[in-house]
């Protein structure tokens, strides 16, 4: 399974394996890691799943689709180019060790 490291804005490191075909943020809640809300539980329609991704794997990810793009522009805590919606990241084979921070907020 891949691995998944979600960095906690305290630099707090946790790795988990996720299994293929799932999003980024449902490992996450499915682990109990803190830092993402997903309080729409992954429709993308809430922006409570906001990360930032490592700049290592950014250009291993398809582009964010208009939707995405959208709620990205309405994120709480800072847009960046790596800035990411984690419910629209489905970990494969190729983000075997994913590093994902967290945002100083979601609301």
């Amino acid at each position: 399974m891949p691995i998944v490291v979600y960095v906690q804005k305290d630099g707090t490191e946790t790795r988990v394996d996720v299994p293929e075909g799932t999003s980024v943020m449902l490992g996450a809640v499915q682990n109990d890691i803190g830092g993402i809300e997903a309080e729409c539980g992954g429709c993308c329609s809430c922006a409570t799943c906001h990360v930032y991704v490592d700049e290592a794997f950014a250009a291993r990810l398809p582009p964010p689709e208009e939707i995405e793009g959208e709620l990205l522009s309405g994120v709480a805590a800072e847009r960046r180019p790596t800035s990411r919606l984690s419910c629209q990241l489905a970990v494969t084979a190729a983000l075997d060790g994913l590093v994902v921070h967290m945002p100083d907020t979601q609301y």
